[in-house]
């Protein structure tokens, strides 16, 4: 997917086609937290957008007892878990840590605007990879008003040392360019992404072979 080759010189990053499955993965301590399936809109230099259809099956965190865990303070396990009748379209772009998912209805209405804080997109041989920060904000369709979303699992995760006083005022900082990036309707939110709809000859995403492999 791209980096260093042995003379030291940087390789170009080789990015997904249109319609390429992929894995988003979400990372912990060099595993795998959380992995769900998508399908690339676009993958170019300035932006990357992924679709996650519904009914996708992804692979969710369970404890022990197979409760659904929210914050990695245990050890776990990965189960099958499939995914309803709503889907999202995502859109990230290089060394910014956030993305934003608008999400919409099965009728195909659009619900919300989701900010997703985490880590860049960072380039797997399967997909993509990302640290999760906890904290989002929710966005109602109109662009009226904001809000935190998981504070409360914030506080847990600092708690646990999971994260710092320092790391989630980080996260709060972006969380409040990402609000501004969506409001001010700066690109590509001047353009109306509510009546977006995917490719029919876009294949149903399954989770692709490797995606559990982590490079040490």
């Amino acid at each position: 997917m791209g980096g260093t080759n042995s003379t030291g010189i940087d390789e170009p990053v080789v990015l997904f086609e249109p319609g390429a499955t992929v894995a988003i993965r979400e990372i912990w301590d060099g595993r795998v937290w959380y992995a769900r399936p998508a399908t690339v809109v676009r993958d170019e230099p300035n932006l990357t957008m992924l679709h996650v259809p519904p009914h996708v099956t992804a692979k969710e965190p369970v404890d022990r007892a197979e409760q659904p865990l929210r914050i990695p303070t245990t050890e776990w396990t990965l189960h099958d878990a499939r995914r309803g009748d709503t889907w999202n379209l995502s859109f990230a772009f290089p060394d910014t840590p956030y993305s934003v998912i608008l999400g919409y209805e099965g009728t195909g209405a659009l619900r919300e605007y989701y900010v997703n804080l985490q880590t860049p997109l960072a380039r797997s041989q399967t997909g993509f990879d990302v640290v999760e920060h906890i904290l989002d904000v929710t966005i109602p369709p109109d662009r009226s008003s904001w809000a935190w979303k998981d504070e409360d699992e914030l506080a847990e995760a600092i708690d646990e040392g999971l994260f710092t006083e320092e790391d989630a005022a980080w996260f709060r900082y972006w969380g409040e360019r990402a609000v501004e990036h969506v409001l001010l309707r700066e690109p590509p939110f001047d353009d109306d992404w509510s009546s977006w709809r995917p490719d029919p000859a876009w294949p149903q995403p399954v989770l692709p072979e490797g995606w559990d492999l982590v490079p040490a």
